[in-house]
């Protein structure tokens, strides 16, 4: 049997569809735990409804709200292996559980999972799709390239093998972000094996206002130092360029700078430029792109410098 996992907050406009997947996906002998975090929206009431039809769906509480503490609890309950997150804001390809179950047999991986896939309904989410699909977005992160098969520090959501937390722990519940980058840098600080399959299909829908996604990546960054203290080894040049392009901006702004000193700005946005415009979207959705990337860049290297200050 596998364990489904989904954390929820106010998601009954989500959260049929995610039990409806569940229903309709393969394997047959599967569970659900939805942990609710509270929903004041009637996602609660939706949850108990299928739960008195099938006994696999099953409500659970999480008084302190946030995700870190609703995995664990998941996790604490279920009794499948693998253990498989959901997120009820992502939609699943018909096969996505069968994908997993087959990737773990292939490769005997501990953590296994697919690419983050981005699709917007708005022209401002599918700027930001593109955005976050782009090396000038997102630097190298496999988890960002939809065609990636192979090892990898981070996947999409993820499904674990349940000795795992025997062996390194839950998630940690001081991260209300970046928990699930920080569980899976330690299972490879480990030895553990983590595994991308560009075959295991979901779409995530990004931020649909620019002071949400402002606010997303702010959060990020807040909490990326948080982890990178812990799991040292996991340090990457496109976790630090953020923060030090925002310096550099500071620095030229109270500076009485030189024509030199403006050479990297210009070069950034000579590639905002290049990459907003260089592809297949629509001319409303490039403009918005010269929006969108220095929104992620700035709030994530804001977020990250006051985090190297947070306990």
């Amino acid at each position: 049997m596998i364990s489904a996992i989904c954390p929820t907050y106010n998601e009954k406009l989500c959260i049929e569809i995610i039990i409806n997947f569940f229903l309709k996906a393969k394997p047959l002998d599967k569970e659900l735990l939805i942990i609710d975090g509270g929903s004041t929206d009637g996602t609660e009431s939706i949850v108990e409804k299928y739960a008195s039809t099938y006994p696999q769906i099953k409500l659970l509480h999480n008084p302190n709200k946030y995700v870190p503490f609703a995995l664990n609890i998941g996790i604490k309950n279920c009794s499948g292996d693998p253990i498989i997150r959901l997120d009820a804001h992502t939609t699943y390809a018909e096969n996505y559980f069968e994908k997993i179950i087959e990737t773990f047999q292939q490769t005997d991986a501990d953590i296994v999972g697919g690419p983050m896939r981005a699709v917007g309904k708005s022209s401002f989410q599918s700027a930001v799709a593109f955005v976050t699909s782009t090396s000038f977005g997102i630097g190298d992160s496999k988890i960002h390239n939809p065609d990636y098969t192979g090892e990898s520090d981070h996947v999409y959501l993820g499904a674990w093998k349940r000795s795992l937390f025997d062996e390194i722990g839950f998630f940690d519940e001081k991260l209300f972000r970046n928990q699930d980058d920080e569980f899976h840098y330690r299972a490879k600080s480990f030895g553990k094996k983590v595994y991308l399959n560009s075959e295991i299909i979901s779409y995530y829908s990004p931020r649909s206002e620019w002071s949400k996604l402002f606010s997303q990546y702010f959060q990020y960054g807040l909490f990326k130092p948080l982890v990178l203290r812990k799991i040292k080894s996991e340090i990457k040049l496109r976790h630090l360029i953020p923060s030090s392009f925002f310096l550099y901006l500071v620095i030229i702004f109270i500076s009485s700078n030189s024509f030199y000193e403006n050479i990297p700005l210009f070069i950034y946005l000579l590639l905002n430029f290049y990459f907003s415009f260089r592809n297949n979207l629509s001319l409303l959705e490039k403009f918005k792109c010269l929006i969108v990337y220095p929104t992620i860049h700035l709030s994530y290297g804001i977020g990250f410098i006051i985090g190297l200050f947070k306990r």
